[in-house]
Parts: C-alpha cells; structure tokens; sequence
C-alpha cells in the first residue's frame, strides 16, 4: 500500500454533515440504538477535542470526544471513531485517538470512556472497567466499557453510571 499523507485537523461547524454521512456509511442505521450513541445524544460533543483526518481534500476519518460524568466525576465519552473502509489499517484511527487523548490531558481532563474492542484501544492506554462499577444507560458487553486514565490514579474510586455533563456541554457550546 502507498504510504498516504494524512493530516488531522479540529473538526469545524461546516465538517458536520460530511461526518455525519460517513457515520451513515460506516455504521448503518443500527448506530442509532446503540447505547453509547444514545448518551451522546444528549450532549453535544466538544469540537475543541473532536479531530478529521483528511488525505487532500478527502475527508477520511473522524473522531469525538463529549463530556460526561461517571457518578459525579467529569470525563469524556470517546466516539465515534471510524475511517473511511478503503483507508483503514493505515494508522490513521491511531493517530487521531493518540490527538485526541494528548489535546483531552492537556486541557486538563483526566478519565476517557468507550465501548469498544480492548485489543484495538489497548495501544492507547484503554483497560477493561471492573464489573459493574461503570454502568450504562442501556445494554452494553462489560467487555467492551473501557478507561483510559489520562493522569495516573485519575479512575481510583471512580464508579457509577455514565451520564451527559449537560452544564460541560452547555459552558462550550
């Protein structure tokens, strides 16, 4: 495969229904059920840590973080994160969740969330929650609620059910 340059970029405003159509392809209409979208549904992701990936003027991936709460600790909910079909294995989702967690850190976040696979977002720090201490609003495999602890003891005595930081989301919008 041809090594292609890849630049990744804050989302903007005008990205929304680009991003919206490639979610529409690369993830159907079943997205809409899914627990995880249910909560970001209700709170606007942050653009200020929501990352494109482009080659040219192609807009190849995308990636969001939204605020929420575990209990009454703040932290960010990760996703969607999808790549175009013909880009993947390339290293470009990597490269925008490692963008996406260093901007979260240095804005001074400490906890992100995702429902996904532990083999892929092990790389990047992501660690099984223990059983039943971070729930859900709906149906979710507890082998796939992962945390990513963007300073070291940040999860310690964290627990409870993820929710939207609705006053987060409303102080950026």
């Amino acid at each position: 495969m041809t090594d292609l340059s890849v630049t990744i970029l804050l989302e903007t405003a005008a990205d929304a229904s680009a991003i919206e159509r490639l979610h529409e392809r690369t993830f159907g209409p079943g997205r809409f059920a899914r627990t995880a979208y249910r909560v970001r549904e209700r709170a606007p992701h942050l653009l200020s840590l929501s990352f494109t990936a482009w080659i040219g003027t192609l807009l190849v991936g995308s990636v969001r973080l939204s605020p929420i709460r575990i209990g009454e600790v703040p932290a960010l909910l990760l996703g969607p994160l999808t790549i175009e079909p013909p880009f993947r294995g390339r290293g470009i989702g990597a490269k925008m969740l490692e963008r996406a967690l260093t901007d979260a850190r240095q804005a001074g976040h400490r906890l992100v969330v995702l429902v996904g696979d532990e083999p892929y977002y092990a790389r990047a720090g992501f660690k099984r929650t223990p059983r039943r201490r971070v729930t859900m609003p709906g149906p979710v495999d507890p082998a796939r609620l992962l945390v990513a602890e963007l300073v070291e003891g940040a999860f310690e005595g964290v627990s409870g059910a993820v929710r939207p930081d609705w006053e987060a989301a409303v102080s950026v919008s």
